[in-house]
C-alpha cells in the first residue's frame, strides 16, 4: 500500500462469506491504493482462512459475535485515520476504476460528504443510490442524475463529515443504516452525489431478501429512522399507520379479506416490530435530539425537497 497516495480506507463486512468474499478481493486488488479492511462477524464457516491465503493480505478485524453489517461498519469507524471511508458489501465486485471515480466526484464536490455507486445485478436491474418515498422508505432508484442517498452495497464517504453527524446507527443491524446515513448528512447541509463508479452486486449473496428477518429489520429500522430524523408529524403518522395496518389484519383475515402473503403482513412479525421500536423509543428520542443539535436544515426542507421523488 502507497501510504502517501492512500485517501480511502475500503471497509467490507462479511459474514459467512466464504463463497464470494474472494472475488470482492480480487476485484479490489485492481483499484488505486487503498487501505482494505475486512470486518469479520464473526463467521465460522472457513472464511476466515480465505481471508488468511488471499493475496490481497487485508487487515481483518474479527469479532466474537454477528454484529450485522451496520455493526460492523460502525466498529471499522473507530479505526479508519484515512479522509474517505468507503463501504462495500462482500457480494460486491467492483470495476477496475471504481474507488478513482469516488474519489474524483468527492473532489469535484466539495459540499457532497457522499458518493453513490451504480450497482448491478445479475438479473439487469441497477441502483444509481436511494430515493426517499412519500411513506418515507428507502428505495433504490435508476435516477443518476440526482439521488437523495447512497446504497450502503458500495459507497465513499467522507469519514470527517460521517463522524460529524454521529457515525454509523450501529443498532441497527443491518438495513436502512444508508438511508437513515444520507438523511443525517442532508440535514447537517451536506450533498450526496451520484457517480459513474460501477459495482456488480450478486444481490443476496449475504442475506435473504424476502425472509422474515429481512422484512423485520427493513420496518423496525425505517421506523426507528423516522422517529431520529424525520419531521415529528411525519414519524407519528407513519408509526400510527403501521400500527393501524397491524391491528387490522386479524379482523380482515377473520372475514376472508385476501391479505398479501409478504412476511411483512404477518401479524406476530409486526406485533414484534412495534415492540422493539417501543423499547428503543427512548434512545430513538434521544438520538433525534442529537440529530436536531447537528443540523443546519429544518427537517420539513429536507422532507419537502426529497419525499415522493
Amino acid at each position: 500500500m502507497d501510504e502517501e497516495h492512500t485517501r480511502s480506507t475500503v471497509v467490507v463486512v462479511t459474514w459467512r462469506g466464504r463463497g464470494h468474499i474472494a472475488e470482492c478481493l480480487d476485484a479490489l486488488a485492481v483499484q488505486r491504493p487503498h487501505r482494505l479492511l475486512v470486518v469479520d462477524n464473526a463467521s465460522d464457516d472457513g472464511t476466515a482462512r480465505v481471508l488468511a491465503e488471499h493475496p490481497a493480505k487485508p487487515e481483518v478485524l474479527r469479532l466474537s459475535h454477528n454484529l450485522g453489517y451496520a455493526g460492523g461498519l460502525a466498529r471499522a469507524l473507530e479505526l479508519v485515520d484515512t479522509p474517505h471511508f468507503a463501504w462495500l458489501n462482500d457480494d460486491a465486485r467492483p470495476d477496475p476504476g471504481w474507488l478513482d471515480a469516488l474519489e474524483s466526484a468527492l473532489d469535484a464536490t466539495p459540499r457532497a460528504a457522499a458518493a453513490a455507486c451504480l450497482l448491478r445485478t445479475a438479473a439487469g436491474g441497477a441502483s444509481a443510490g436511494v430515493r426517499l418515498t412519500e411513506t418515507g422508505h428507502g428505495a433504490d432508484t435508476s435516477d443518476s442524475g440526482s439521488v437523495f442517498g447512497f446504497c450502503g452495497g458500495a459507497a465513499l464517504l467522507r469519514t470527517a463529515a460521517l463522524r460529524a453527524v454521529g457515525g454509523v446507527p450501529a443498532a441497527f443491524f443491518c438495513y436502512y443504516e444508508d438511508t437513515d446515513t444520507s438523511w443525517r448528512l442532508r440535514l447537517a447541509g451536506h450533498g450526496i452525489v451520484p457517480t459513474d463508479a460501477s459495482c456488480a452486486h450478486s444481490l443476496g449473496a449475504s442475506s435473504a431478501p424476502g425472509s422474515a428477518r429481512f422484512h423485520r429489520w427493513n420496518e423496525r429500522n425505517r421506523l426507528l429512522m423516522l422517529l431520529r430524523c424525520a419531521p415529528a408529524g411525519t414519524a407519528v403518522r407513519e408509526l400510527l399507520r403501521f400500527t393501524a395496518i397491524t391491528l387490522a389484519l386479524p379482523p380482515r383475515r377473520l372475514r376472508g379479506v385476501r391479505v398479501p402473503r409478504a412476511a411483512n403482513f404477518r401479524f406476530a412479525l409486526r406485533v414484534r416490530v412495534l415492540g422493539e421500536v417501543l423499547v428503543r423509543l427512548p434512545a430513538s428520542l434521544r438520538g433525534r435530539r442529537a440529530v436536531t443539535a447537528r443540523s443546519v436544515v429544518d427537517r420539513e426542507v429536507v422532507w419537502r425537497r426529497w419525499a415522493g421523488r
